[in-house]
């Protein structure tokens, strides 16, 4: 894999009764970061050594995913669980709070943790995930709908697992191409790292089942109140999935909310423009 340095640590924690995989580098406060779908702590390769001169930096494989465990239970992929699952880190990691990074569904988890453990988030930071009454009402329009229409393919049994095994996971390839602006901000390398992850056994079925899961869990109809934890949203604008103006408004929710949109960056906005969102992390970490 490009990018591994030699003061990279894989490490493994238990928590909420699964152990988990991660990667660490650096000393101090804790900084997490949550991947997204189809991913794992690979996703955050250009943003593990930035910031592990002031951080540890924990890029945690959640549950299902690349080498953590994968319960063979559908009803194991709910959010309450992935909550759980992320307050044991922090703990289990001696800390009692950190800066919370996601993206994707990991910005899901992240928004659901800084709502459910707010004493246990100094910072959040969101990346490509719009906050969860926003994406609910996003939901209700026909342009969101037809955007997300994998949501509603992934509910079916086996088909969506047969269709992303073929042809050695080819399926995978497309779907990053599909979602990049710059088409060399992953290469051949990277592109086959996310497909081996997804191939490992179990793996796919539980990544899955995050969205099988979602018709079953009022995470879409909470009511949401204000957050007070101070937060950061990145935003690719030209992601193909989640529309930009799932993003407005959001000041409705959170009372300290920064968003900084880049143009010609699709929903793999840390890997196809890494320095700059590591600057604007850098930026709101020190100013906020």
């Amino acid at each position: 894999m490009t990018a591994i340095t030699d003061s990279w640590q894989h490490e493994y924690i238990t928590t909420n009764g699964v152990k988990l995989h991660y990667v660490t580098q650096g000393n101090g406060a804790l900084m997490l970061m949550l991947h997204g779908f189809p991913e794992f702590w690979y996703s955050w390769r250009h943003q593990i050594p930035a910031f592990a001169t002031d951080y540890q930096v924990v890029a945690l494989d959640l549950r299902g995913y690349n080498d953590s465990d994968k319960p063979k239970a559908q009803s194991a992929y709910v959010m309450d669980e992935f909550i759980k699952d992320i307050e044991g880190v922090i703990t289990g990691l001696g800390y009692d709070k950190c800066v919370l990074v996601g993206h994707d569904w990991g910005g899901a988890i992240a928004w659901h943790f800084a709502y459910s453990r707010p004493q246990m988030v100094e910072k959040l930071i969101v990346l490509n995930m719009p906050h969860p009454a926003r994406m609910a009402e996003g939901l209700r329009t026909p342009q969101q709908l037809l955007r997300s229409w994998y949501m509603f393919f992934f509910q079916l049994p086996e088909i969506p697992e047969a269709l992303i095994q073929a042809s050695d996971y080819q399926l995978i390839e497309t779907a990053f191409t599909a979602e990049l602006v710059n088409k060399n901000a992953l290469t051949k390398t990277d592109i086959e790292a996310y497909k081996d992850a997804v191939s490992k056994r179990g793996a796919l079925t539980a990544m899955l089942n995050y969205y099988r899961n979602i018709p079953r869990q009022r995470m879409l109809s909470t009511d949401w109140s204000i957050l007070e934890v101070p937060t950061l949203m990145i935003w690719g604008e030209s992601d193909v999935a989640l529309g930009k103006e799932l993003t407005y408004s959001t000041q409705a929710y959170v009372r300290n909310l920064q968003i900084k949109y880049i143009a010609n960056v699709g929903h793999l906005v840390q890997q196809e423009q890494p320095q700059l969102v590591n600057q604007y992390m850098q930026e709101f970490l020190e100013t906020v």
